[in-house]
């Protein structure tokens, strides 16, 4: 996500209500301190929790933010974070930009070159260092997708992250289709609706959502001597909905306001929503203004 840069003279428009505010340069918030703000923000024990979350400048501790959150759903709650490896592919931008300038043969070799994805060791991307503290916290799930997975501590971490079809990016079959079913939330921390990633599970349920190819590498466990063929990777090929966050600040901006909690964690903005009415508004939204 790019934050729009803040103004630079008085004259300068004032920033979407979407923009995350500037971090107040205050130093780490006190744990009793940090658990009054998860409660004003509508954080509850037994909760289903999707944390997005852009730390830097904020003074908030990643590793001291996650145990917070821990505390505050309970043993009988669940955190949610992205954990997608949107490089992972031969059609995102993301891989896009880092292949720009090289040439065939170049490219050939880059992508000979790219380790397949394995949701045991891929480290996530361009998501935060928050999800990569939870993906990477001793008995965390991480569902199985090779570009849009999730990371999972708490109760039903397994069970939610669990039979994330390959065809199903952010769709039904997957950790975000799942909490919207059961009523899960979303905090966003320090980010804004641009990556809501509850309004993408609306663009499965809109009118003939578009549909487009996706290339993804993935690793293979080849039983030894099975013809020679060493552990690694192969490339697979699937359909499914053609994912676009263009207009997310839009849609989040048009979000009616009595269904967002907002509030502070540490000295920083955060907004909290529900995400079936997320998906819904998206849905309505979509269904009127998109061509």
């Amino acid at each position: 996500m790019t934050t729009p840069a803040g103004p630079t003279t008085p004259a300068a428009p004032a920033a979407p209500p979407d923009t995350p505010a500037p971090p107040d340069p205050t130093p780490p918030p006190a744990p009793h301190r940090l658990a009054a703000q998860l409660r004003l923000l509508g954080v509850r024990p037994g909760q289903r929790l999707l944390v997005h979350a852009a730390l830097g400048g904020t003074g908030l501790c990643a590793e001291a933010l996650r145990d917070a959150l821990l505390a505050a759903l309970g043993p009988r709650g669940t955190l949610l974070v992205p954990a997608f490896t949107a490089e992972n592919s031969l059609t995102s931008t993301a891989h896009l930009a880092r292949i720009a300038g090289l040439d065939e043969a170049e490219v050939a070799a880059f992508r000979a070159r790219m380790p397949p994805f394995d949701p045991e060791l891929t480290p996530s991307q361009s998501v935060g260092a928050f999800a990569e503290v939870v993906r990477t916290t001793p008995g965390a799930a991480r569902s199985g997708h090779p570009q849009t997975s999730f990371a999972a501590l708490g109760a039903d971490a397994h069970r939610l992250c669990a039979g994330h079809r390959t065809e199903s990016h952010l769709g039904e079959e997957s950790p975000l289709g799942k909490l919207c079913r059961e009523g899960g939330r979303v905090l966003m921390i320090n980010v804004g609706f641009s990556a809501c990633t509850a309004f993408h599970l609306a663009e499965y349920r809109i009118p003939k959502p578009p549909l487009r190819m996706y290339d993804c590498v993935v690793k293979v466990n080849h039983p030894e001597g099975r013809r020679g063929l060493p552990r690694g990777g192969e490339w697979t090929t699937y359909e499914d909905v053609a994912l676009d966050d263009g207009d997310f600040e839009e849609i989040g901006r048009a979000f009616p306001d009595s269904l967002v909690r907002r509030g502070r964690v540490g000295g920083t903005s955060a907004v909290s929503f529900s995400i079936p009415h997320a998906v819904d508004h998206a849905q309505a939204w979509m269904t009127g203004n998109r061509r």
